[in-house]
């Protein structure tokens, strides 16, 4: 939008993106976002009572029944609509506590005791359902076309030898998905956001403004940000891939030493609860010498909910306070972008281009792997001793090309 002197007036009523933003059933974009497995729960929360969610605009149901089972149920009983959350898990199924009608995980209904003997009517009946699988920990629902279910994705980052891939944090924020996840590969927020503008969150090695390339992978794409620190450099390179995942490294590298590549301590699902509520679902690779309990695991990073008080997050904001800020729904016809931004901009495209391929009867990138295949990634830390070029301008170049080495074939 090109703008005038005081031209307030003309920049009201910008609509959002709906194409991008809108993930309730039937939009394009929710389309888009089903054809993939989401999470839905940790199982350690599925206690001896259902547990009520919301995800991609639908109230869900999720319980374990007393056989082992995981159940996601549409909200409502299909007989009078009481809410299942208040439902009883029996040996198989869910028995609802207003007239007891009982549903299998996968929708049948089994019983509908107050029929008359002889009665058929549950032969009729069928509960809303979607398939479950458990991984890590985490409860996974794929809420698409029955036809078109994938394979469970199995990425290169979920083992690490040495470590332990942990159920981790859990937490809210009361905006669009888009705009959580397009903060994923906007490295240079990391320079400002958590060091030279808000107080330094994480180490000094972060103030340095980096070095940024971007590049398409076989799972989706990384960001490359390479940091010039004396005769050091340290490169991060974060993975995004498609529809809602990325995974990036520990934050307490300070970049004092050389020191070879760490792999991902992080795994983060942005899942949409509606179009203007997100929460985060995370995994972490836990290193057993850290000594962290599960409850520590558990908690979010600095700065990733809104468990601070407003006071303080005005003084020294955080991811939280600049994702949720940019609007519930973030509006790209207002947005000046720049050359920092060409990562959202690719990952906007990814997006976008999965949700046409949808629209138009295919299937998006990401959505069918063959079974086995382990996806590779490349989210890492490495800090590498190389002495700075003659020049400020061949330095630059010489950071560009030590960050594109590392994510070459044998480079990492």
């Amino acid at each position: 939008m090109r703008g005038a002197p005081f031209d307030g007036y003309h920049r009201r009523e910008v609509p959002p993106d709906p194409e991008l933003t809108q993930v309730g059933p039937g939009t394009p974009c929710g389309e888009y976002l089903r054809r993939f497995w989401q999470p839905v729960a940790f199982v350690r929360d599925l206690a001896a009572t259902p547990l009520r969610a919301q995800i991609l605009g639908e109230d869900l149901v999720v319980f374990r029944d007393c056989g082992g089972r995981v159940g996601a149920l549409h909200l409502h009983c299909a007989h009078r609509g009481t809410s299942l959350e208040f439902g009883i898990p029996v040996e198989r199924g869910i028995r609802c506590c207003y007239h007891g009608w009982v549903y299998d995980v996968d929708g049948r209904c089994l019983e509908t005791p107050g029929e008359p003997p002889g009665s058929r009517l549950k032969e009729r009946v069928w509960q809303g359902a979607y398939p479950t699988l458990e991984f890590a920990g985490l409860v996974f629902a794929y809420l698409g076309p029955p036809d078109r279910r994938p394979t469970f994705p199995i990425y290169d980052s979920y083992d690490v030898p040495g470590y332990r891939l942990m159920p981790a944090a859990k937490f809210v924020l009361p905006c669009n998905w888009l705009q959580v996840k397009d903060n994923s590969m906007d490295p240079v927020h990391t320079a400002f956001l958590h060091a030279l503008s808000s107080g330094y969150q994480f180490t000094q090695a972060f103030g340095v403004v980096p070095e940024i390339d971007w590049h398409p992978t076989e799972a989706g794409m990384v960001y490359v940000a390479t940091r010039r620190v004396g005769d050091l450099v340290w490169v991060r390179v974060a993975d995004f891939m498609p529809p809602n995942v990325h995974q990036f490294t520990r934050e307490i590298e300070d970049a004092a030493e050389a020191k070879p590549a760490s792999r991902p301590v992080i795994i983060r699902w942005a899942v949409p609860n509606d179009d203007t509520h997100t929460t985060n679902f995370e995994l972490a690779q836990v290193d057993p010498a850290w000594g962290l309990t599960a409850d520590r695991v558990g908690q979010p990073g600095f700065g990733q909910s809104d468990d601070r008080t407003y006071a303080e997050r005005q003084r020294f904001p955080a991811d939280f306070d600049a994702q949720s800020s940019q609007r519930e729904i973030a509006v790209h016809a207002l947005e000046n972008l720049g050359s920092a931004d060409r990562g959202v901009i690719m990952l906007r495209r990814i997006v976008r281009d999965g949700v046409r391929a949808v629209a138009g009867g295919g299937d998006p990138l990401g959505a069918h792997w063959p079974e086995g295949k382990i996806i590779r990634t490349f989210t890492q830390d490495v800090v590498l001793r190389i002495p700075p070029a003659p020049s400020p301008e061949d330095d630059r170049r010489l950071l560009r090309a030590t960050g594109r080495s590392v994510i070459a074939p044998g480079g990492d």
